[in-house]
């Protein structure tokens, strides 16, 4: 008897997508748009994991571009000056964590992205 779940089945990487994939979070920190830019979009359709890690790392960016341009406009209320090093701090910790998850094989979402590119 057939069931009606849905199966999340991906294929496991191979040690190159992983590499790429972890490439991009980690040349964000010498080159924030350009190099992981230049690694997606040479390998985005090779690879449907390093097309993921791609998508997620430029979502990631917007929002957090997003999430650092409300801060700078709360800063007269005093707000953003508690907002701005805590999206700083985030950011930097995300980027490490998805370089990790993206070379340890892992299909990861950082938080409190937005989900601009799908």
């Amino acid at each position: 008897m057939p069931t009606n779940e849905i199966i999340d089945y991906h294929e496991e990487p191979s040690s190159d997508d992983r590499t790429f994939a972890m490439l991009i979070y980690v040349s964000s920190f010498f080159t924030t748009i350009i190099g992981p830019l230049i690694i997606w979009l040479l390998k985005k359709d090779q690879s449907p994991f390093i097309d993921k890690h791609g998508k997620e790392y430029f979502n990631f960016v917007i929002s957090y571009a997003i999430y650092t341009l409300i801060g700078f406009i709360t800063i007269f209320l005093f707000i953003g000056f508690i907002i701005l090093p805590v999206v700083g701090l985030l950011g930097f910790i995300f980027t490490i964590v998805g370089a990790i998850k993206a070379y340890n094989g892992e299909w990861y979402r950082i938080p409190l992205t937005i989900p601009f590119i799908k």
